[in-house]
C-alpha cells in the first residue's frame, strides 16, 4: 500500500547507530530543541514530534541508537520495538542516519535494517566534517549500491534540510526498499533454499531471507514461530549444523558477511582516510586516554570548571545580589503601613527566592562548561578512563553517562542508566545515580563556602572546596556501588566498547541549548515549588505570635557579654522565630542533628527540602535572614551570610564553624532529598520499593557521614 494511502499522518523514525546526528535532524525536521551531545548514549527514550510538507503531515520518532538489531541495553530495546512496529505508532519510512566520517560501521546496521523491507532513505550527516579532510562521498553511487536515496546534510547548519523533507515527501507517494547483495558464502544460501523446500512441502512458507536469518542467528524472531513445532525445528537444527560443519567460522559468517559488504561499498563511494588527521587524533588520545596522564588532565579539567564557576560568577551575582537587597528595601518601604503584608513579601517571597536567583550566573557557567565539553567529544575520553575507575566496584565506562547527567539533575540520570547492558548494572547506576551533586546543591555548597572558607583562606580554597565537594558524591558512590554489588547483586565486572567521537568545535545552538534549558527549569522552579514553600514557611515562623514582653525580660537577664553579642531586636526576632510552630517542629528534632553540629533552624532548613534540594537555600534565607549586618549597601546573600557567621548556640558558642558548615554540605551531597528523583527511581525500576531503600541508604548515610565530619573536625580543631 503507498504511503498516502494511509489515513491520518504518515510516521518517519529516525535510525542510525549512537552519535551519528539523529537528534540534529530531528531537531532541524521538527523545530525541536531535544539535547544532542558529541558522545554515544544522549538519547535514551523515544521523541516524537511533527513536520508537515506541502499539505502532508509527518509524525517524527526519533529513537536511542543502535549498533545491532539484536538490543543488549533497555534502550536499544525501545529502537528495536519501534522498528519491528511493536508500539502505539509504526513506522511507515525509516530516515537511516548515516554518519559519513564513518560509513563503514554504519553500514552493519544498515544491512541489518535492510532486510525489515521497510521503505527508506539515507540523511547522510557530517560531510561538512568529511569536507574539511578534502573527502567527499560519491552519494549517487552510494544511492544505487544501497536501492535507496541519499541526501546529504548539515543539520544544525540547515545544509540539505529542505532536500531531505523533499525526498521524504516524495517517499509517500513512491517509496523506495533497500535492495542489498551481501554475498552469503555459497554453503549458506544452499542451506537455505534446501530449509525453504522443507518448509513448503509442510505448508509453511518461509523466504530465503528468513531461512538464512534461523540458521545464522541463534535469537532470530523467525525461529521463535517454530521452536514448538519440532519437525520443522528439526529441519533448522539440521541446516544449522550442516553450516556450522561446513564453514570453519559457521557462528561469525553472518557478521564477517555484514562487514565485508560495508567495507566494499566504503572503498567503492569513499577515498581513503586522510592519515596525517587521524595521526593528529590519535597523538591527542594518546595524552587524554592515558591511564595517569589521562586521569591527571580530567581532574585538571574538573578543578579549572569548578575554579572558574567561582571566580567568574562572583561579580554577576554581586549585581543580582545587590539588586535583590534594594529591590527588598524598595518593596519593604512601600508596604511599611501593613507590617503583615510587608513581613509576608520581603522576609518570605523575596527573601526566598531572591536568596537562590542569585546563584544563576553559578549555574549558567556550569551547564556552559559541560555542553563546550560534550560538543568537543572530550567526554567520552573521560567515559573511557572512568571505565578504569569503576570497573571494580561493578560497573563500567557506560555508566559515566548517566552519572554525568546527574550532575545536572538525578532524574535524567536515572533514566540514562537505560544504556546500560543488563537489568542489574542499570539498577545499579540508578540507585547511585542521586549521589552525584547535581546543580540544585550548587547554591549550597557556594553560600556556606562564601560564608566560611572565602573570608578564612581566601579565594583560590574557595574554588578548590567548590571542585572537592562535587566529588564527594562518585567518591562515596564507587564504594558504595561495591558493596551493593557484592551484597545485594552479586554481579560480575561487565566488558566495555565505546565508540570515541571525532574532536569537533561545539555548535552553539546545542550549547545554548543546553544552557537555556537548564536555566529555564532553575528560574522556573524558583518561581514556583520556593515561592510555595517560602510563603508556608514564613507563615510557620510568623505563628503562633510570642509574648514580646516575655522576650524582652528574657534578653535583660542575659549577661553582659551576651547582650553586647545581639541587640534586642534582634533577640525577640530569634525567640519570636523559636516559639513559632516551624520552630518548635525543628526544636523537637534539633538533639537528633546536634552531633552534627546543627541547631533547630539547620535541621529546620534540611527538612524542609525534601520535597526539592532547592528550597534549602530561601529556608536558610528566611530562617538566619533577619539579622543586621555592617556595611549599609550589602546585598541579600552577604547580609545571610553575615547573619549565618554571627549566629551562636544558646550559650553563646558560634553556630557555623567550618566543621559544621562541611557537615552541613556533606549532608547535602549525600542525602536523597528530591520527589522527583524517587517518582523516577520507581517509574524506571517498576518498584517503590527500590526507591525508599534509595532514600533510605543515602539519608544514613549522609547523617552518618555528617556527624563523623563534625566530631572527628571538632577534636582535630581544638
Amino acid at each position: 500500500m503507498l504511503l498516502s494511502q494511509r489515513t491520518g499522518a504518515v510516521t518517519v523514525a529516525l535510525v542510525g547507530n549512537p552519535n551519528a546526528g539523529k537528534t540534529s535532524v530531528f531537531n532541524a525536521l521538527t523545530g525541536s530543541k531535544q539535547k544532542t551531545g558529541n558522545y554515544p548514549g544522549v538519547t535514551v527514550e523515544r521523541v516524537t514530534g511533527k513536520m508537515k510538507v506541502e499539505g502532508t503531515e509527518f509524525l517524527v520518532i526519533d529513537v536511542p541508537g543502535l549498533y545491532s538489531v539484536e538490543p543488549v541495553s533497555v534502550d536499544e530495546q525501545m529502537a528495536t520495538n519501534v522498528l519491528r512496529g511493536e508500539g502505539p505508532d509504526v513506522p511507515d519510512l525509516l530516515v537511516y542516519v548515516m554518519d559519513a566520517t564513518n560509513i563503514e560501521r554504519n553500514l552493519y546496521l544498515f544491512s541489518q535494517i535492510a532486510e525489515t523491507d521497510k521503505p527508506a532513505i539515507v540523511a547522510l550527516t557530517m560531510t561538512d566534517v568529511l569536507a574539511r579532510d578534502k573527502r567527499e562521498v560519491d552519494t549517487i553511487k552510494l544511492a544505487s549500491m544501497l536501492g535507496v536515496p541519499v541526501v546529504p546534510v548539515v543539520p544544525h547548519k540547515g545544509t540539505g534540510l529542505a532536500d531531505l523533507q523533499e525526498a521524504i515527501f516524495r517517499a509517500v507517494d513512491d517509496p523506495d526498499v533497500p535492495s542489498i547483495d551481501l554475498g552469503f558464502p555459497q554453503v549458506v544460501m544452499d542451506a537455505a533454499d534446501g530449509l525453504v523446500e522443507t518448509f513448503g512441502l509442510s505448508g509453511v512458507e518461509l523466504t530465503r531471507k528468513e531461512a538464512r536469518c534461523v540458521i545464522l542467528e541463534e535469537h532470530c524472531s523467525t525461529y521463535a514461530r517454530f521452536r514448538e513445532q519440532a519437525e520443522l525445528k528439526q529441519a533448522i537444527d539440521d541446516a544449522r549444523t550442516a553450516v556450522l560443519g561446513a564453514h570453519a567460522k559457521g557462528k561469525t559468517v553472518d557478521a564477517q558477511a555484514r562487514y565485508a559488504w560495508a567495507g566494499r561499498i566504503r572503498r567503492e563511494v569513499v577515498a581513503d582516510r586522510d592519515t596525517m588527521r587521524r595521526s593528529w587524533s590519535d597523538k591527542l588520545d594518546s595524552w587524554l586516554t592515558h591511564r595517569f596522564f589521562g586521569l591527571a588532565i580530567f581532574l585538571g579539567t574538573m578543578y579549572l570548571v569548578f575554579q572558574s564557576i567561582y571566580t567568574f560568577a562572583k561579580p554577576l551575582m554581586d549585581i543580582i545580589d545587590v539588586g535583590v537587597g534594594w529591590v527588598s528595601d524598595l518593596v519593604g518601604k512601600a508596604l511599611a503601613p501593613w507590617p503583615m503584608v510587608e513581613s509576608l513579601v520581603v522576609g518570605g517571597i523575596l527573601k526566598g527566592v531572591g536568596a537562590v536567583l542569585v546563584f544563576l550566573p553559578q549555574i549558567i557557567i556550569l551547564f556552559l562548561f559541560i555542553a563546550l565539553l560534550e560538543g568537543t567529544g572530550y567526554l567520552a575520553r573521560a567515559a573511557f578512563l572512568m571505565d578504569r575507575l569503576l570497573g571494580w566496584c561493578g560497573l563500567n565506562g557506560r555508566a559515566f553517562i548517566p552519572l554525568l547527567s546527574s550532575f545536572a539533575c538525578a532524574v535524567p540520570g536515572i533514566m540514562a542508566a537505560r544504556v546500560m547492558p543488563d537489568q542489574r548494572s542499570r539498577l545499579l547506576t540508578a540507585l547511585v545515580a542521586p549521589l552525584m551533586s547535581c546543580s540544585a546543591r550548587l547554591p549550597v555548597y557556594v553560600l556556606m563556602i562564601g560564608a566560611i572558607v572565602q573570608p578564612k583562606f581566601g579565594q583560590a580554597w574557595a574554588g578548590f572546596a567548590l571542585f572537592a565537594m562535587h566529588f564527594v558524591g562518585l567518591a562515596v558512590a564507587i564504594p558504595t556501588v561495591w558493596v551493593l554489588n557484592k551484597g545485594v547483586f552479586k554481579g560480575r565486572r561487565l566488558p566495555f566498547m565505546l565508540e570515541l567521537p571525532r574532536y569537533q568545535r561545539p555548535k552553539l545552538r546545542d550549547v545554548w541549548l543546553t544552557v537555556s534549558s537548564r536555566v529555564k527549569v532553575f528560574v522556573k522552579t524558583a518561581g514556583t515549588i520556593i515561592v510555595v514553600m517560602s510563603v508556608a514557611m514564613w507563615a510557620l515562623l510568623e505563628f503562633p505570635k510570642g509574648d514580646k514582653a516575655a522576650y524582652a525580660a528574657e534578653y535583660a537577664k542575659l549577661p553582659e557579654v551576651r547582650r553586647q553579642a545581639v541587640t534586642e531586636d534582634n533577640y525577640l526576632a530569634e525567640r519570636q522565630r523559636e516559639d513559632s510552630a516551624l520552630g518548635r517542629f525543628g526544636r523537637s528534632l534539633e538533639p537528633a542533628f546536634r552531633p552534627a553540629g546543627f541547631d533547630w533552624r539547620m535541621t529546620t532548613a534540611i527538612l524542609a527540602a525534601f520535597p526539592a534540594r532547592e528550597v534549602v537555600v530561601p529556608a536558610i534565607g528566611i530562617l538566619f535572614g533577619q539579622g543586621e549586618t555592617d556595611g549599609g549597601d550589602a546585598g541579600a546573600r552577604q547580609t545571610l551570610q553575615d547573619s549565618m557567621v554571627k549566629a551562636t548556640w544558646p550559650d553563646g558558642r558560634p553556630l557555623l564553624t567550618p566543621w559544621s558548615a562541611v557537615a552541613f554540605m556533606i549532608f547535602f551531597a549525600l542525602c536523597s532529598q528530591c520527589m522527583a528523583t524517587l517518582a523516577t527511581i520507581t517509574r524506571e525500576t517498576g518498584s517503590w520499593k527500590w526507591a525508599a531503600f534509595a532514600f533510605t541508604y543515602m539519608t544514613v548515610l549522609a547523617y552518618v557521614a555528617a556527624v563523623a565530619t563534625n566530631f572527628v573536625g571538632t577534636i582535630v580543631s581544638r
